[in-house]
């Protein structure tokens, strides 16, 4: 049984290695000219995405096979001041770089659109801002030329007052989707609105993958036990390997929010839990030490007797 750790965006073990490179539009507007504006956005996104090669050169250095693109590769494009820029093309080498390195080292990647990106909005205009921010993830995967196990995870959205009619609207409108999104789409539970148990039970009516985020599990639940879900969330990614959240709260006045590290304790209790189910699966660690989080947590849990052959890798 193999458990795979990954991380999000950032490598704070290189300099000067930032994908995430940026501008405002305030700024860019200063620029008189629209092609000297789209100039400006292809140097800065040529940037990000030669330091995202960067990253996933020394993932594969270090063996570490699971990694989150950020979302701001490409600055400003959901705009609607750039919808006509065809960024793709103008990018095309840069994104077959980055997709051709992926492939050829068998890694598993993914993004994550933003928590603006609200699938289940009675708001037509947050509704159609959800739509561009879609497009856009599911373009990024396919200009690095990458198939459907690259996903995108989301969230439920919010309740607006009544869970059920929030939950047949983000049914309803998911049935809308193109199918090159939906093919790419998974579901996580989250920390204020929809329980693990009810993203599991939403994800298994419209047949996509439900990724499993343990804190937000620990914050907002109905008494579900961990041993109870583990096997049906699992079963969700019929012939993927499963994924998993990690992350630890900063401190007990700040449950949400994201600690520097991650608690060993908690990634050994659910190794525990999955034992028995003998299915390799991947953990996400999300924590604001990004990759030096994933390196602490392989020595924390090596001094309790697990075997990591590698940094990205616990084998039992």
């Amino acid at each position: 049984m193999i458990i795979r750790l990954g991380y999000v965006a950032n490598a704070l073990r290189l300099e000067k290695a930032t994908p995430s490179g940026t501008v405002t539009y305030k700024a860019i507007s200063k620029i008189p000219a629209y092609q000297d504006r789209v100039s400006r956005l292809t140097r800065i996104a040529l940037k990000n995405l030669e330091n995202t090669l960067r990253i996933l050169k020394a993932n594969s250095f270090d063996k570490i096979q699971v990694y989150r693109f950020t979302s701001k590769l490409v600055p400003l494009v959901t705009h609607p001041a750039f919808c006509s820029w065809d960024f793709r093309s103008d990018l095309s080498e840069a994104f077959q770089r980055v997709g051709d390195f992926v492939k050829e080292n068998r890694m598993r990647v993914s993004l994550h659109p933003d928590h603006f990106t609200l699938l289940n909005s009675p708001t037509p205009e947050v509704l159609q801002a959800a739509l561009r921010d879609l497009d856009y993830h599911t373009d990024l995967l396919e200009a690095m030329g990458l198939d459907n196990s690259a996903k995108l995870v989301i969230h439920v959205g919010g309740r607006y007052h009544d869970r059920n009619q929030a939950l047949a609207r983000f049914k309803e409108q998911f049935s809308r989707l193109p199918q090159r999104i939906k093919d790419r789409l998974t579901l996580e539970n989250d920390d204020r609105c929809f329980t693990a148990a009810e993203v599991l039970q939403l994800t298994k009516e419209i047949g996509i993958p439900m990724v499993l985020d343990i804190h937000h599990h620990q914050i907002l639940n109905n008494g579900e036990p961990l041993a109870k879900l583990l096997p049906e969330v699992f079963a969700t990614w019929k012939g993927l390997p499963p994924k998993v959240h990690i992350s630890s709260p900063r401190d007990e006045n700040n449950p949400r929010y994201h600690a520097d590290f991650i608690c060993a304790t908690t990634v050994a209790n659910l190794i525990r839990l999955t034992q028995n189910l003998g299915q390799n699966f991947d953990i996400m660690i999300e924590a604001k030490k990004k990759d030096l989080a994933l390196f602490k947590l392989g020595d924390d849990l090596r001094q309790r007797g697990f075997n990591l052959p590698d940094p990205g890798r616990i084998s039992l």
